[in-house]
């Protein structure tokens, strides 16, 4: 087992542990405790500002300070970023193509208690179409870390989706595992139908795989922790050797990785596709773990897809 952390907290001592880059200044609406930003600021209070519970201010904040030369983060919870800010986003980060990388904590249906105000399941579909935004959703603490990095050398609007719920630390168990915006990584070969996994949906994936096993189905998992731009090359890839995939997120199904999978497909080369999430519809108030269950977010639900699918190829 490797160890358990969430996305956000190995974001907060990542973005800590890469400001001694003098470029780099941070805002937050006043959520640093929960959007782990507070490393940062405790260390570099000086680019450091707290904007208030003023999330289109702080977007407009750090646009202004990107057009100067910096790289700016912004820190709020997914739910007030793709929603409050968007307008802000849109117009003034990625028309005029800003160094502003958005950090969205606590998305999907993981938040728990907060409830549906707060479980955001559209920022992935909101932020996507956006042109010129890099969406990217690492599943674990080790591919957050090489989030951070490569967006802070990448020049350009990001936004980064973040859970609140601590997650295993999966990746480094894979030798082959490199992380580059824009690629996939295959953690998991096999032939007989393909799981491409975002996010937390990554390790129970994995799950599902070794479960699946045991009806002689081998399952190829692909780790897709960029959903924009997507990899197409990894998916028309998994579509000609396997011929059915399945997609697996902790989003709505309409407009999230589903849909950009879909769109390739559909575009190049055409297989059977089931799309594994939320099923549009709303969360309600629980723990993590009772809500991931009530909403089918499980390995068993996805073994199930996963033999849809299969079915359906043959």
């Amino acid at each position: 087992m490797g160890e358990i952390i969430s996305t956000r907290e190995a974001y907060g001592r990542a973005l800590c542990e890469c400001g001694e880059n003098p470029d780099i200044v941070a805002f937050d609406a006043d959520l640093t405790i929960c959007t782990m930003s507070c490393y940062f600021a405790e260390k570099y209070p000086e680019r450091f500002r707290n904007a208030g519970i003023a999330e289109a201010n702080m977007i407009g904040m750090s646009a202004g300070v990107a057009a100067t030369g910096k790289t700016v983060f912004c820190h709020t919870f997914a739910m007030f970023a793709a929603g409050r800010g968007y307008d802000q986003i849109r117009n003034s980060v990625a028309y005029p193509r800003l160094n502003v990388k958005v950090v969205g904590t606590h998305a999907g249906l993981s938040v728990g208690e907060d409830g549906a105000t707060h479980q955001c399941i559209e920022d992935l579909s909101l932020m996507r179409t956006i042109p010129g935004m890099v969406v990217i959703n690492p599943c674990d603490a080790n591919e957050t870390e090489a989030a951070v990095k490569a967006m802070i050398e990448y020049e350009g609007p990001c936004y980064l989706r973040l859970g609140r719920s601590g997650v295993e630390n999966v990746t480094p168990n894979f030798k082959n595992y490199d992380f580059q915006i824009g690629k996939g990584v295959t953690l998991k070969e096999g032939n007989d139908v393909t799981i491409i996994a975002t996010g937390l949906m990554v390790q129970i994936a994995l799950e599902a795989a070794e479960l699946l096993k045991g009806d002689g189905i081998v399952a190829r998992v692909i780790d897709m922790h960029t959903i924009k731009p997507i990899d197409r090359d990894i998916i028309v890839k998994a579509a000609k050797e396997t011929g059915a995939i399945v997609t697996t997120e902790e989003h709505n199904v309409i407009g999230g990785l589903g849909a950009a999978v879909a769109e390739v497909l559909g575009e190049t080369y055409p297989v059977p596709l089931i799309r594994h999430g939320v099923e549009d519809i709303f969360g309600h108030s629980g723990t993590a773990q009772a809500l991931m269950e009530k909403y089918g977010l499980n390995k068993n639900k996805l073994a199930e897809k996963v033999k849809l699918a299969v079915s359906m190829k043959r």
